[in-house]
């Protein structure tokens, strides 16, 4: 049996911990007076916490609904996924504290808060990842049909795939990048071309240079 390609998740899950670590850094950085920033770029703070947010919860909820039938069929009693359910079932209060911290924040509010539910949610994905690439991807590698695991990840597509393209550039290694480019084939390079003169310019704005 071939073994399925983890490439895509494990960037994903990078990413996801990697921009909450950024963001948490930079809420502490302005509470701290280290950094400033004015009313247009907290509104571009604000909106890309968001951002991250809405990424986040839907790789949560489709691995709730998608991902763990997939990996349960084959695995059977090899695999028990109940206390990573009850980390996202965590998650959801979490996300929504950030979004309104950070919505807070863009009104002119301190911005103390956000970083606080910054770091709080972004503890909870480093452990939550930290511990299913632990436990589950030797699983999903022994037990789960390639073909299957690919097909599956056909319907995780949703979200915003601009935004999740701008993670893939960011957080891809260049080998896993090299590796993506020959699956996807050039429309992959054309749509980063195309797309990454703006998510720099949003990446200047929000983090500054």
């Amino acid at each position: 049996m071939d073994t399925p390609d983890l490439t895509g998740i494990r960037i994903i899950h990078r990413a996801m911990r990697g921009d909450l670590h950024r963001l948490h850094a930079l809420a502490e950085n302005l509470d701290a007076g280290r950094l400033r920033a004015d009313s247009a770029r907290a509104a571009a703070i604000a909106r890309y916490a968001e951002d991250v947010c809405a990424a986040i919860h839907h790789h949560h909820s489709r691995e709730d609904e998608v991902v763990w039938p997939v990996i349960e069929r084959p695995a059977g009693a090899a695999v028990d996924l109940a206390d990573l359910s009850d980390d996202h079932s965590e998650l959801d209060p979490l996300l929504d504290r950030v979004r309104a911290t950070a919505r807070a924040f863009a009104s002119g509010r301190g911005v103390r808060d956000l970083a606080t539910a910054l770091r709080t949610l972004s503890e909870l994905i480093d452990e939550h990842i930290e511990e299913e690439e632990r436990r589950i991807f030797p699983v999903i590698e022994k037990y789960v049909p390639a073909a299957d695991w690919k097909e599956m990840e056909k319907s995780l597509r949703g979200g915003d795939p601009r935004f999740e393209l701008a993670w893939v550039d960011r957080y891809a290694s260049p080998d896993e990048m090299a590796h993506i480019r020959k699956l996807a084939g050039p429309i992959l390079s054309l749509l980063l071309i195309l797309l990454r003169p703006g998510h720099r310019r949003r990446q200047r704005i929000v983090f500054g240079s």
